[in-house]
């Protein structure tokens, strides 16, 4: 049986999160997502924490082991301060962690060190593609293998930072399977696009990319040469994106409850106003009861229990469906202030919104 008590290990790297969380990534989010644009410095400041570089052994540079449950506490803690912030910190993990998963050894010691050592790098992954009833198990971008080399076309959605990635891991179908190729900065026939305008996550670079027939060597499809299993790499991307929900629907409840005690409305606090306090209770109730489906399904994955895959589809399933709700019923609490840009539940609605889309964008 798991335990629901952090390790000592585990506490120290979420109260190290914690603070960042609110103390820089809540305190620049309004106007970098006004501005467009996370200051870089602030990128690096939740970099240096070392939340990646502590899921990496020491065999490649990193200093500590993989751990799903204690990606998913993480994630959680920094997409409660701000979504946009926390997935540019965790954006170089889309390339790294997969290697780590399910990458030959040798792309493990060629290719993971460069991306955890000192600063932060734009180290990217590419997995959306824009179609109505996307399933990352069915690809329209496709690679075909000609001799030792591997041909990629097709186009990719939400992309961040591609535009000055030093390396991008892409995903496309080869004969009915998702796998991923490593594809480095300056490869011919990859087109970056302009810069997306999306709903939310306003201050985080996504790209659209082309690629015409990109050609790569065989030795750098993940795995090697015969390939690799995609499903734990798609479960890790699940409850990572299922985590930062809840962050989301947690810092959007707790504001709403703040303002509900404090807020006067015809003699009386909006709190204690019995619709009200039922819909908070809704609210927290939600975001308790996928909590807990998410760490089941990240100490699943921790495990090797082959029903990971599916416990993670459920996590993230109900996620967003909390995610929507609890955000949208902040926005209701405050009224009219609600709607307005002087408070961040509005830029949480959006956000919420989102998890539907993210598919690919975080990963433990």
């Amino acid at each position: 049986m798991y335990s629901f008590k952090p390790s000592e290990e585990q506490q120290m790297l979420i109260d190290a999160l914690k603070r960042y969380a609110m103390d820089d990534l809540r305190a620049a989010a309004r106007d970098a997502e006004e501005e467009g644009q996370l200051p870089i410095e602030l990128v690096e400041k939740g970099w240096e924490l070392g939340y990646l570089q502590a899921s990496i052994p020491e065999d490649y540079d990193g200093f500590g082991e993989r751990s799903a449950v204690t990606g998913v506490l993480a994630a959680e803690e920094l997409a409660y301060g701000d979504l946009a912030g926390a997935l540019a910190v965790m954006t170089p993990g889309l390339f790294a962690t997969p290697i780590l998963l399910v990458g030959s050894e040798a792309q493990k010691k060629a290719y993971i060190p460069p991306v955890i050592e000192m600063e932060w790098k734009p180290f990217t992954a590419a997995l959306m593609e824009q179609k109505f009833d996307f399933d990352p198990n069915d690809l329209t971008t496709t690679a075909a293998i000609d001799g030792d080399s591997v041909v990629i076309n097709g186009e990719k959605s939400y992309v961040p930072y591609a535009d000055g990635a030093e390396a991008m891991l892409i995903y496309a179908n080869l004969a009915g399977a998702t796998q991923g190729f490593i594809v480095p900065a300056g490869t011919e026939g990859v087109v970056v696009g302009e810069r997306q305008k999306l709903l939310g996550l306003n201050a985080l670079p996504f790209y659209t990319v082309r690629f015409e027939n990109v050609r790569v060597p065989l030795e750098n499809r993940l795995g090697g040469a015969d390939g690799h299993d995609f499903a734990p790499i798609l479960a890790a991307s699940n409850v990572a994106l299922a985590a930062m929900a809840i962050g989301v629907s947690n810092a959007a409840l707790d504001y709403a409850v703040e303002y509900a005690k404090d807020r006067d409305v015809f003699g009386m606090k909006v709190a204690q106003k019995q619709a009200i306090a039922f819909m908070i209770a809704e609210m927290g109730t939600a975001i308790e009861a996928i909590r807990l489906l998410v760490w089941e399904a990240a100490w699943m994955i921790d495990g090797g229990n082959p029903e990971a895959s599916k416990q993670a589809y459920l996590a993230l399933s109900g996620a967003m469906d909390a995610a929507m709700m609890v955000t949208d019923r902040a926005v209701q609490i405050l009224g009219g202030h609600g709607y307005i840009r002087e408070h961040p539940v509005e830029m949480w609605m959006r956000s919420g919104r989102g998890f539907a889309t993210f598919n690919g964008l975080a990963i433990v």
